[in-house]
């Protein structure tokens, strides 16, 4: 039987394709407030300007191809059972040929009726206001937005708790409840952390620090 790796990965990885990261300076993203973009009262607020917004992200999507590290983790498959928990919202992962990947915070090129969030379709262009799904309901992006709960949390937590080895990518372990699942991670269970920033990671685990990007050091750690 393969040894089950688990994988988490955030904006670190995906940066490196050109995608711009969550926040930039100032805790604005393309120049606009969290609060303005990323929470149901925005879409409330102004959903003119939140879908605006997520069209922008979703066009700048398709100009950016899976870079390095996102094809090392498709080679891990070779010789391990690999599992990819993402933050990002991107699909570089599935483009790069992964197999088993389970998305946090839902996916830029999918929509859902604001009817029922179970209602989901796969979207390659703008969603406009409306646009309404088979139930009548507006659009609005596939996005876990904050204040809203985490439903893939929960096998997220179970991936974790059964991992042989953790890998941690790209992510600043700032953001709650993706960086609470290294708490479900067996002690004995070795875990790598690749990113430049090196972030703080208190825990017993056993812990090996690359300190590079995810496009260098993925392919450092997958090749070894």
């Amino acid at each position: 039987m393969k040894k089950r790796i688990v994988v988490l990965t955030g904006a670190g990885i995906s940066a490196e394709s050109g995608l711009k990261t969550f926040r930039g300076a100032g805790g604005l993203w393309e120049g606009h407030a969290v609060t303005d973009v990323a929470t149901p009262e925005a879409f409330a607020r102004n959903p003119e300007l939140v879908l605006r917004f997520y069209n922008q992200r979703r066009a700048q999507l398709r100009e950016v191809e899976p870079n390095e590290g996102h094809r090392a983790l498709k080679r891990l498959e070779e010789k391990y059972e690999v599992h990819i928990i993402t933050q990002n919202v991107d699909d570089l992962h599935e483009r790069a040929g992964s197999s088993n990947i389970l998305h946090l915070h839902g996916m830029l090129r999918q929509a859902r009726s604001v009817k029922n969030e179970h209602l989901i379709v796969e979207v390659e262009g703008d969603i406009q206001l409306g646009d309404l799904a088979e139930d009548g309901g507006q659009l609005r992006p596939h996005i876990v937005w904050f204040g809203e709960p985490v439903p893939n949390i929960v096998p997220a937590a179970r991936l974790a708790s059964r991992a042989d080895l953790f890998i941690i990518i790209g992510t600043s372990l700032l953001v709650y409840p993706a960086a609470g699942l290294l708490d479900y991670v067996p002690l004995h269970v070795p875990v790598y952390v690749v990113d430049p920033n090196s972030p703080d990671v208190f825990s017993g685990h056993q812990i090996t620090m690359i300190a590079e990007n995810a496009s260098l050091g993925v392919p450092m750690l997958v090749d070894k």
